[in-house]
This record gives C-alpha cells, structure tokens and sequence, in this order.
C-alpha cells in the first residue's frame, strides 16, 4: 500500500487532531502532515503553498463546523484560487454528525471525495488509501 506524501487536516479540535495524527503514524498513512485550524487559515496556508509552485496537500480532511470560515465557505473560496492545483487532490470531509441536509451538499461538489464520520479509524485511512491507488 502506497502512502500519501502530504496530508492536511482542518480542524479546531485539537483532540480530533491529536487522534487522527496517532492513527496516521501507526498505520504510516502519509509523511508530513499539516495542521491548519480553520478555513481561513488553510485557504492562507494552501494558497502560499501552491503560489510557490510547490505540490499542494495531497489529501485534506476537512471539518464542517469551525469558527471564522466553515468548511463549506473554505471549499468556495479554494475553488476560487488562481493556481487551482487541487485536481490531484482528495478532499473528505469530516463530521461528527450525519446530517442530511449536509449529504446532500456534499453532491454539490465535485472536488469532495468521499464523507467520513468522525472519529477517524484506522480501516478508514486505509480505504483512503485504496481509493487512491485505484
């Protein structure tokens, strides 16, 4: 099994982050991984990285409910990005809550690959995993 090179986790809670990070290391899921607490700061964040002509996360789990930009405003606003280099990236969303209305949402987009309900496991970094290779 392959292993991600960059992955990017948005989230602000730092005992999902902590969790998710243990996971990652375990099961050897990516090499680096870069935290970013909210939309606004990945938004930042990714588009600094991707104006530097460097490869943009390869992965990016991004919760839905954040203070100063969501998740839905952060998937408008990367769209928007000059330098778009997102189509080589997969984008899951995580939540806590299955909320239909948000399922529903996510058809809207067709940069999100898949929606996975928190806490991350394991068996799900793997099926990440597996959808890449594929």
């Amino acid at each position: 099994m392959n292993k991600v090179q960059t992955c990017c986790i948005i989230d602000d809670d730092p005992i999902f982050i902590y969790g998710t990070k243990r996971i990652m290391k375990e099961i050897d899921f990516c090499e680096e991984i870069i935290i970013y607490n909210n939309g606004q700061e990945a938004l930042e964040g990714i588009g600094k990285i991707s104006n530097l002509g460097q490869k943009v996360p390869e992965v990016i789990f991004l919760d839905l409910n954040m203070p100063v930009m969501n998740g839905w405003e952060f998937l408008d606003e990367i769209t928007k990005l000059p330098s778009n280099n997102l189509e080589k990236t997969y984008i899951y969303i995580i939540s806590s809550s299955v909320d239909p209305r948000d399922l529903e949402k996510v058809k809207n987009y067709k940069s999100i690959n898949n929606y996975i309900l928190k806490p991350i496991t394991p068996s799900d970094l793997e099926n990440v995993l597996n959808s890449m290779t594929n």
